[in-house]
Parts: C-alpha cells; structure tokens; sequence
C-alpha cells in the first residue's frame, strides 16, 4: 500500500505539475541561462511542498470530522483525473511548446526569488490542482495520503531540478510540440488507469 500510494502520489504530481506554463517557462529559462537555477528550482519545489502539505492535513481533518466526505473525494479524485486525461489527450492532438525570453539583461537574485514566488503563489490554479485536488485524492488513499504526498512532493523536487539543471539539454526537445504531444498522451494514459483505481473501492465496498 505504502509504495502503490507514494508511486501514485510521484506520477500524479509529475502529471500536474509538467504542463507548459510561466512557472515552467521561467525555471527553464533560469537553467538555460544559468542564472540563479539552485534557488529558483529550491523555491518553487518547497513552494509545491507547502501547498501539498497544507492540502493533505487540510483535508485530512475535514474527512475526521465528516467521514462521508472520503466517499466525496473518491468521486471528486476520480471527475478530476479522468478530466485531466481528457485535456492531456486534447492537448496531443494540439501541442504547444515552451517560448523561453531571449532578453539579454541579466537578472538579479531578489528580482528572480521576487519572480519564482510571483509565478508559484499568484497563480490561482496552484490552490485548485494542489491544495484542493491533490488534498482530495491523497486523503482517498486512506492510511497511504502521507506516502501520496511523499511521492507528489517528490516529484516536485525531481521536476523542477532536473528541469533547472537540464535545461539546457531539455530545452531544444521542448521547444518541439511533438515532444509535448507524445508527453500529453502518456499523461492522459496514466490518468485514466489512476481514475480507475481510485473509483474501483467504491464499487467493490
């Protein structure tokens, strides 16, 4: 249970969390340029770490107080992973790729501390996927929701370090929409086998 559920915490963080975006967009221009790349990738990997933390005990203690609520985040878990596999499918079928910015001046450490944490904390959709979603489907684990947030606070830190670190390798094959595409489409595969074993307790209880 405990490695199906870290297992399952490390592939649906990864799934979430490797998706074009500015936050991507700028830790792979950071890498690129070779620019503050440590503490950027260690910001936004302990910013991911607190959002998750905060969304496992958060819903950890609403589903002690109201039990019925576990069944509810069964069915959430499941509406949200089987449509995050339909939008991953529907973005093979229109890949985009990561524009990085070409502008030259160099950038100070407050200036990308300031950027990282704009790019992590302002971003409304953060509170949905990790603190609310994450929370919900890591509390359907039962006595696993510690290990899923092990594994999904892991695969921030394994995200956003190898994309810092690598970017200079990963930056030509992510400029590509096929490689985006091919990605989408496993992530889509990957989401609709975990919907499926998070619903399947309520069918066999």
């Amino acid at each position: 249970m405990t490695a199906t559920s870290f297992f399952f915490g490390l592939s649906t963080g990864l799934s979430l969390i490797v998706a074009i975006g500015a936050q991507n967009a700028f830790v792979l221009r950071q890498g690129i340029r070779k620019e503050h790349v440590f503490i950027t990738a260690l910001i936004c990997s302990l910013s991911d770490a607190a959002l998750i933390f905060a969304g496992v005990n958060g819903m950890g203690v609403l589903v002690e107080r109201v039990p019925w609520l576990l069944l509810v985040a069964r069915i959430g878990g499941f509406i949200f992973l089987a449509s995050y596999a339909l939008f991953a499918f529907r973005r093979s079928f229109k890949p985009d790729s990561l524009k990085i910015s070409g502008r030259a001046q160099a950038t100070t450490v407050l200036s990308a501390i300031g950027t990282t944490l704009a790019l992590t904390w302002l971003n409304p959709h953060v509170y949905i996927d990790t603190v609310l979603l994450l929370g919900s489907v890591a509390v359907a684990q039962g006595s696993g929701s510690a290990w899923f947030a092990s594994g999904a606070i892991t695969a921030s830190f394994l995200w956003f370090f190898a994309l810092a670190y690598a970017a200079r390798f990963l930056a030509p094959v992510f400029a590509r929409p096929k490689a985006w595409r091919f990605l989408d489409f496993i992530i889509g595969i990957f989401m609709l086998v975990f919907a499926a074993l998070l619903i399947w307790p309520v069918f066999t209880s």
